[in-house]
């Protein structure tokens, strides 16, 4: 792994990362799931566009229409859509770990469910990083966060694991941009649907508000993507999702920098202990993958 791609990993990382805090200033003034809605909108309608512009065809290989179906709904409208309404009650550098612990939850899934193994280093990783997150939401229990809210987080992960095991191969048969677009408009429309049945629209506007909207839809919404397919064009997906296991670190760090969140002694050795667990199942993984190749 060279240092370019270090960085694009690192830099990938933290615009993942800084979706939370920015989230949490949208939900505090407008509706969470409208909101998102228009993000994805605006987002896919923009992805949509560059890939056409870069001759990415409309044809999708039934892998990446299922993916399409699949991901639009568990990823952009499940996973997301309940972190934005967890996130009127909870804080961002909260949401951020539990989300972080999505590949801790795919490991796990594929143990009980799809009977895959996983090798020891995976098994430390995994209760490692499960004991760092319980460490986590204990000490933010025990400070007055909301039950709810984590619940509503828990799910949103749990929903974009199953997506993950369930959809395989999707990356094949090029047009990834139009697949990332096209998700991203079935998240928009399903939010869309459910946000007109069931909130009030009501906004806020404040210029904190609008740049923090523009900020989703041009950094996590697409500078991020167009970076995770850089670094997976340049070292393989299985090194990339290595670099997952920065999140927590950005995301607690970013949400108490713009949001001022605190940050215990005890959130940071839980921080310390998720990063370590989620680094354990993604390297316990890459020899596997490996084996496989032809």
């Amino acid at each position: 792994m060279d240092l370019r791609a270090i960085l694009i990993g690192t830099v990938f990382a933290a615009m993942w990362s800084s979706a939370f805090a920015t989230a949490r200033v949208i939900v505090a003034n407008a509706p969470p799931l409208g909101s998102l809605s228009v993000r994805f909108l605006i987002s896919g309608l923009v992805a949509v566009l560059i890939a056409r512009a870069l001759g990415q065809s409309w044809r999708l290989a039934p892998a990446q229409a299922r993916a399409v179906i699949l991901f639009g709904l568990c990823q952009n409208a499940l996973y997301l859509g309940l972190n934005f309404v967890a996130m009127q009650w909870v804080e961002a550098s909260l949401a951020v770990i539990i989300a972080a612990s999505m590949p801790l939850m795919v490991a796990a899934l594929g143990w009980l469910i799809w009977r895959e193994r996983i090798a020891p280093l995976g098994i430390m990783g995994l209760v490692a990083g499960v004991s760092g997150v319980g460490v986590i939401m204990g000490t933010r229990l025990s400070a007055g966060a909301d039950p709810l809210g984590i619940v509503l987080c828990l799910l949103g992960a749990l929903a974009l694991a199953v997506a993950t095991l369930t959809v395989r191969g999707a990356s094949s048969g090029g047009n990834l941009l139009m697949v990332v677009g096209l998700q991203m408009l079935v998240g928009s429309l399903a939010l869309g649907l459910v946000s007109a049945a069931t909130e009030t629209i009501a906004v806020n506007w404040s210029p904190t508000l609008v740049a923090a909207f523009v900020y989703q839809i041009f950094i996590p919404g697409l500078a991020a993507t167009l970076l995770w397919f850089a670094l997976v064009g340049r070292i393989g997906a299985t090194r990339a999702a290595t670099f997952h296991f920065l999140n927590p670190f950005f995301g607690v760090a970013i949400a108490a920098v713009l949001l001022g969140e605190a940050v215990g002694a005890l959130d940071a050795l839980g921080v310390a202990i998720t990063m370590a667990g989620i680094l354990g199942v993604q390297l316990s993984r890459r020899p596997a993958q490996r084996e496989t190749l032809p």
